[in-house]
């Protein structure tokens, strides 16, 4: 759970490291609506980048920065729906764009989420001790640039086959990088890093997104309201919420799903991965390539008893589509296909896992026979800004793209998505999956069966005490900011 007990010797140096550093931290509420943010603030935004290095950006871990890379305050809720001539199904798709976060991805939020509640109790010391960011790409790359803005010193841990642009930038900012063996699949290695870490060194604090629940408040607070928005902007009154499409990954993202459930009832939450390792679909293993997702096995934070379907995805397919969506011959294909060049210009905005999510997403759509009035709500994580080395081995590998392989690539993996590699959970099966969190977290993190079994028998208690937490966490924060006094000296 979320422990908010305070550490009352610890938490007066971080006050007063906050005081040095000029460190003032948002709350929930303005993250969910900026119009709360103090005035002085929004000024200081207007002269800082979006990827700076400033105490300030603290503010714009939100869906509703204005999409420019400097001097931008905030506008509604970054999104994009994507045409039928696309997708190839009637079902209205919309996803968040994760590009207009700082670093360049939603996952920035998540770390927010889970490093805040231990700075403003008392529980991290930022002038004793290291955050650790494990990870298999922009948790730690978010939790590195978080750490920073809050004036911590992080060490982040990622796999050595993760891609060029993830390091580079890594560098810049973590005190430490860590690499472990394999790819995308190889989280075990990870945790493996992390408990060798915490027999040799006392100065450090583990923030495991895949166990770490601020990740799934922040998501079910911040993430679910902005697709709320999104839906009650969009939809007409005849129109239904069909669901929310995601790769796991952490699974924290999932918790947005969460609360729209409570929202729109009669929707679904689909939980997809790659088909190269398909643990929920197959209690699998395996490796792939759509980076952003973790495998092998069950996060500690996946709520799998408000999970309905599970959706594997073909890495194959991913890696044809980054090239349809971001080589010339395939961008002039698609406007052949009558897409609007708005949406052409915006296929960018889709990373390699972006680009899975929206595989599921059409799959989704052609399972439950969807109609254009329903709408079926994705994310898009981050960009090919993230990416671009892919692209040039992709390039190097197969040489040039073609028109040829474009309408391959637009027929194949877009207008012919099929309903395979699915599975529509029962009771039963959500709890086959469940499951599987006792031999990743039992057995080798010696979590509490106690706690696994409570997930499951104390439902759906267990998860509204996590969802509760946000009201106290701002109220927390306001008293954090009250005691460095940096409020009233803006």
């Amino acid at each position: 759970m979320i422990d908010l007990r305070k550490n009352e010797a610890q938490l007066k140096r971080t006050i007063q490291r906050a005081k040095e550093r000029n460190i003032i931290i948002p709350t929930f509420q303005q993250l969910k609506n900026p119009q709360l943010i103090p005035h002085k603030i929004k000024a200081k935004l207007m002269h800082i980048s979006l990827w700076d290095i400033n105490p300030y950006n603290l503010f714009r871990v939100t869906w509703k920065n204005q999409p420019i890379p400097r001097g931008g305050l905030f506008g509604g809720v970054n999104y994009i729906e994507l045409p039928k001539e696309m997708t190839g199904v009637d079902a209205r798709i919309i996803a968040l764009v994760g590009k207009w976060f700082p670093t360049g991805s939603h996952k920035v939020g998540a770390t927010f989420g889970c490093l805040v509640p231990r700075l403003i109790t008392g529980q991290f010391d930022p002038t004793s001790q290291r955050a650790v960011w494990p990870s298999t790409g922009n948790y730690c790359r978010g939790g590195a640039y978080i750490a920073t803005l809050l004036g911590c010193e992080s060490i982040a841990i990622l796999p050595e086959e993760m891609s060029k642009e993830r390091f580079e930038w890594l560098s810049t900012v973590a005190g430490e990088v860590i690499t472990t063996p394999g790819g995308e699949s190889n989280v075990k290695e990870i945790y493996d890093k992390c408990r060798e870490l915490r027999k040799t060194r006392s100065d450090i604090v583990i923030f495991n997104q895949f166990d770490e629940f601020g990740n799934y408040l922040w998501h079910y607070q911040v993430t679910g309201h902005a697709m709320e928005e999104v839906l009650r902007r969009v939809m007409s009154r005849d129109d239904r919420c069909a669901g929310v499409v995601l790769c796991t990954g952490s699974a924290g993202t999932l918790g947005c799903g969460d609360y729209l459930k409570e929202r729109f009832p009669t929707s679904k939450i689909a939980a997809a991965e790659a088909l190269q390792c398909p643990t929920l679909l197959l209690n699998g293993f395996g490796a792939h390539r759509i980076e952003g997702i973790g495998d092998k096995h069950v996060p500690w934070i996946h709520n799998l008893r408000n999970t309905d379907i599970v959706i594997a995805v073909d890495d194959n397919n991913c890696m044809n589509l980054i090239r349809l969506f971001n080589e010339l011959a395939g961008k002039d294909y698609l406007k052949k296909q009558g897409i609007p060049q708005k949406t052409i210009n915006a296929l960018p905005l889709l990373g390699i896992s972006s680009v899975g999510n929206l595989l599921a997403a059409i799959k989704f759509s052609r399972y439950y026979e969807l109609t254009s009035k329903d709408v079926v709500l994705t994310v898009f994580t981050d960009s090919m800004e993230l990416y671009r080395s892919r692209l040039k081995q992709l390039q190097k590998t197969h040489g040039e793209y073609t028109e040829l392989e474009a309408v391959r690539d637009y027929h194949r993996y877009l207008m012919g998505v099929l309903i395979d590699n699915m599975m529509e959970l029962s009771y039963y099966d959500r709890k086959r999956i469940h499951n599987l969190k006792y031999f990743t977290w039992i057995e080798q993190q010696g979590r509490e069966v106690d706690e696994l079994n409570a997930q499951w028998y104390d439902y759906p208690d267990y998860w509204k005490r996590i969802q509760s937490k946000a009201s106290e966490i701002d109220r927390l924060v306001e008293e954090f900011n009250e005691r460095t006094g940096l409020l009233k000296r803006l």
